[in-house]
């Protein structure tokens, strides 16, 4: 159990460190309070000093809006331009800088009692939100301001749900660290998509079960739903039950393919090839690719001999210069398998129509597909005659 520690009063004090992404406690601590500036408290952050703050929580927050402010302000005009960066180095730049940016404002921090109870004035009631990210609260410890309200908004998620238009409007309700529907287009395709003969389908990397909830409604009779992460799991068999499909979707842990064949097969791999920063992040980042060559490369030895595999697959990767299409062509064919099919949708989302978004030029381009896979027929006698 990692520990943060400060001097306060004269006194040298200690308490259990919490941080979902993985980050080191402080090595120094400051107390910040309401007589703060916002300019102090960024330089602080900026050298490495964290502020452990002991005045009004929502001073606090308009500290670190503050904060924000500072670290978003564009940078000044060069006299001399310099080249556009590439895309993916665009991209790596993007990334650190976003980085930097979530480490610094990461900075200001909150103390907690017992009970994930907040010691400080105005205070909101957190024990909820904090109870389904951390679990019980046996003893006090301190987070960063950034997560706290990164743990309250994933329980409104949670709370309200989010609409699912392939479900009827019915919502589904992402756990804490669970990537959330909120990019439909995905669960469009699967909705959309012409339905082979189905009576067995596996949904791999489930996360808060939507995929599989459709299949159910489009009347498939067994579904398998996959994932490794007990959060995801536990995230699926709520929604499951939830939307009334439970007689259908069995959900179980497994890496990838749970055991036996299935007449479909579904995977909604994360898109872009690198590290993943935060337990969201896996969601959208897969070092390596290893999630998409885990599911190609097993997916011929888990289809039934006339089943279909579905691999939903954004281009971000491609447009940013990480993959390219005959990556992924070759990718799928080595693995013993041929397209037969193909849909294509455009995602909407901000980003991709604000031109001041650093990856403007890729997220402007990018496009989700569902590709249809099958087996590769084994090559004939003919085939293997000299003419």
């Amino acid at each position: 159990m990692d520990e943060i520690s400060w001097r306060e009063d004269s006194r040298d004090h200690r308490a259990r460190w919490r941080s979902e992404s993985g980050a080191p406690p402080p090595r120094r601590v400051v107390i910040a309070d309401d007589e703060t500036r916002a300019a102090d408290a960024y330089r602080l952050a900026c050298e490495g000093t964290a502020l452990l703050w002991r005045g009004d929580f929502q001073n606090a927050r308009q500290l670190l809006t503050a904060m924000a402010r500072r670290i978003d302000r564009p940078p000044r005009r060069r006299k001399r331009k310099l080249p556009e960066p590439s895309q993916v180095q665009a991209f790596h730049l993007h990334r650190q800088a976003r980085a930097q940016r979530a480490r610094t404002l990461a900075m200001l921090l909150i103390p907690f009692d017992s009970g994930h109870v907040i010691p400080l004035r105005r205070a909101p009631a957190v024990q909820d939100a904090c109870t389904e990210a951390y679990g019980p609260g046996d003893q006090p410890y301190v987070t960063s301001l950034r997560e706290l309200l990164g743990l309250i908004g994933a329980h409104e998620w949670r709370e309200k749900g989010v609409p699912i238009s392939a479900l009827g409007g019915d919502r589904i309700h992402p756990h804490y660290g669970v990537f959330s529907p909120v990019r439909g287009e995905y669960v469009d395709l699967v909705a959309e998509a012409p339905l082979p003969p189905t009576k067995t389908a596996f949904d791999i990397g489930t996360g808060t079960g939507v995929l599989a909830a459709v299949l159910a409604r489009r009347g498939v009779e067994r579904v398998v739903a996959t994932d490794l992460d007990p959060r995801a799991l536990s995230c699926a068999r709520e929604n499951i039950n939830r939307l009334d499909v439970a007689e259908q979707v069995e959900v179980v842990q497994a890496d990838l393919f749970p055991s036996g064949r299935a007449d479909l097969i579904v995977c909604n791999p994360p898109w872009v090839p690198a590290k993943p920063s935060s337990p969201l992040e896996h969601a959208v980042y897969d070092p390596g690719g290893r999630m998409l060559r885990g599911f190609l490369g097993g997916l011929a030895d888990h289809l039934e001999p006339d089943g279909e595999g579905w691999l939903i697959l954004s281009d971000l990767a491609e447009h940013l210069g990480l993959r390219t299409r005959a990556d992924l062509r070759t990718m799928i064919e080595s693995s013993a398998l041929q397209v037969v099919g193909k849909l294509d949708t455009k995602p909407v989302h901000p980003r991709a129509a604000d031109p001041d978004d650093p990856l403007y030029a890729a997220r402007s381009a990018e496009t989700t597909s569902l590709w249809r896979l099958r087996r590769t027929p084994p090559a004939s006698s003919d085939d293997l005659t000299s003419p």
